[in-house]
Parts: structure tokens; C-alpha cells; sequence
């Protein structure tokens, strides 16, 4: 069976419930229309021009990110600049583009718990609530803390983490020889959660675009710190995302051919 954008929806809401997303954010349908066909769907992290330019070539109809496309109100539309194009190209080929962004955060099976499982995390349990708590879920929220398999250096962790997550280079705050065993990670921006890193009893707080003041805090706190950015904090969950869309939609008895984009790349170069 074919389904249409619709369908689809329910099928992210069931992945992504929306009513985990924090107020701030802009998830669910960002363009397109409802009633659209869709037989062919991309996951990326960035609905970027390159990556709406390349699911159009390849007659993609449903384009699902994890950052949203419109995160203030726009004035005006201008084909010149990046969002023009981007909103003029999805328009004119029928391509629906959708996000899930704080609620795939927060889901069981969304970005911390891929992120924490690529760790090696065990004994997993939800470092924050989200502002929008599903109190019937206690397996749902911002981030993640678990255990790893043995205790380990703080520099070893951070040497298996570029190794394992593909990272060229990562940030470490905290002795090298201190021993962790139990792990907070927050994917994407996590300095704002880092007093419930600390308040987890973590050794190390595993995250993404951590600035100064939170390294000095974390720093004067005792607690290690591993930044490995933000695009390597996230674009674990693309493969798994296709993945979880793809298994929905089969239960659901939906005929869909679903991939992840693979053009993404890091906006920071590593000099």
C-alpha cells in the first residue's frame, strides 16, 4: 500500500512523538502538503540546498530531518538566498520536508540512545525531562547516563570515541589519567544540561558545542568533559532513523523505499 505525507506523519509521530519537543521548537511538517504521494523517503540531519537538490534529482517526496527548516518566521521569500532556493526547489519538485528534532531527542530510540549506545552505555536512564514530560514514560528526556563495561582513563575514553564516532579531532576538559565509569552525554548543545550531568554523579559529561564558562565550571566542578561536536554528536541517529521508518512503515503494511543522504559533512574543517 502507498501511503501519503499524512501517513507518514503518524508513522514519525510514532518514533517522534511531537509532544516530546521542547516549546522553543519548529518540529512535524515544515513544507509541502499532506496529500501528497509518497513512495521514496530521505533522512538527513540538515535540510540543506545540496541535500533538497540531490533528493529532488533522485525523486525523493519526503525529506525527514533532524534540524528543522524554519526555526524563526520568515518576511519574505527570496529565490536568491538559501532558504528561497531550498523552499523554491522543494515546491516545485512535490518534495515534503518534515522534522524531528527535541522530540527525537527525547524518544526512546532517538539520538541519545544511539549516541550512548555507540559509547558502549549500559544501565541506561534519562539524564533531564523535557519540558513537556511524558510522565507515563520514564524512559523518555534530554540526554542519557549509563555505565560503561570497566572503568577506563578519561584520555582513553576520548581516544575510542574519535575512533568510534569517526571523529578527526574532539575537545577534552579534566585529568587524562582520571578513571570514569559512569557517562552523562547530551547530543548537539548540551551546556545547558551540564548541571544534570554533574548532579548524575558522571565522571564525564559527553556532549557537543560546549563553550568556555562550562568548561571552566565543569573544570572547577571536577568533572570530565568531552566535546565532540555537534554534526559528530548527531549524525549517528540519520542511519538509524531511516532504519526505524522503515520498520514502522512495514508493520503498517506501507510500500516505501527509505535511505539516509549520505553528501552531509562537517561545516568545521580540522586545520
Amino acid at each position: 500500500m502507498t501511503g501519503d505525507v499524512a501517513e507518514f506523519i503518524r508513522v514519525l509521530d510514532r518514533i517522534a512523538p511531537v509532544h516530546l519537543a521542547e516549546s522553543w521548537d519548529n518540529v512535524g511538517l515544515q513544507i509541502g502538503s499532506r496529500q501528497w504521494p509518497v513512495k521514496k523517503i530521505w533522512t538527513a540531519l540538515d535540510p540543506l540546498v545540496e541535500v533538497v537538490d540531490q533528493a529532488c534529482a533522485n525523486h525523493v517526496d519526503l525529506l525527514v530531518t533532524h534540524h528543522p527548516l524554519f526555526f524563526k518566521a520568515i518576511k519574505r521569500i527570496d529565490c536568491q538566498t538559501a532558504l528561497g532556493r531550498i523552499i523554491q526547489k522543494a515546491l516545485s519538485c512535490q518534495l515534503a520536508i518534515y522534522s524531528a528534532h527535541t522530540n527525537l531527542d527525547s524518544a526512546v530510540g532517538g539520538v541519545n540512545d544511539v549516541l550512548a549506545s555507540r559509547i558502549g552505555l549500559s544501565d541506561l536512564c534519562v539524564l533531564a525531562q523535557p519540558a513537556k514530560a511524558d510522565r507515563s514514560n520514564n524512559d523518555t528526556g534530554l540526554g542519557r547516563v549509563g555505565t560503561l563495561p570497566a572503568s577506563i582513563r578519561l584520555g582513553t575514553l576520548a581516544e575510542q570515541l574519535k575512533k568510534s564516532l569517526n571523529i578527526g579531532s574532539l575537545k577534552v576538559v579534566g585529568n587524562l589519567d582520571q578513571q570514569v565509569n559512569t557517562v552523562a552525554v547530551c547530543s548537539g548543545s548540551g551546556g545547558s544540561l551540564l548541571d544534570a550531568a554533574l548532579a548524575s554523579g558522571a565522571q564525564v559529561y559527553v556532549s557537543g558545542d560546549l563553550g568556555y564558562h562550562t568548561a571552566r565550571d565543569a573544570q572547577q566542578a571536577g568533572i570530565g568533559l568531552i566535546d565532540i561536536g555537534h554534526f559528530g554528536s548527531e549524525r549517528l541517529v540519520v542511519d538509524a532513523l531511516a532504519a526505524s521508518i522503515r520498520d514502522v512503515s512495514q508493520t503498517r503494511g506501507l510500500d516505501v523505499t527509505v535511505e539516509a543522504a549520505t553528501i552531509e559533512t562537517d561545516p568545521f574543517h580540522q586545520l
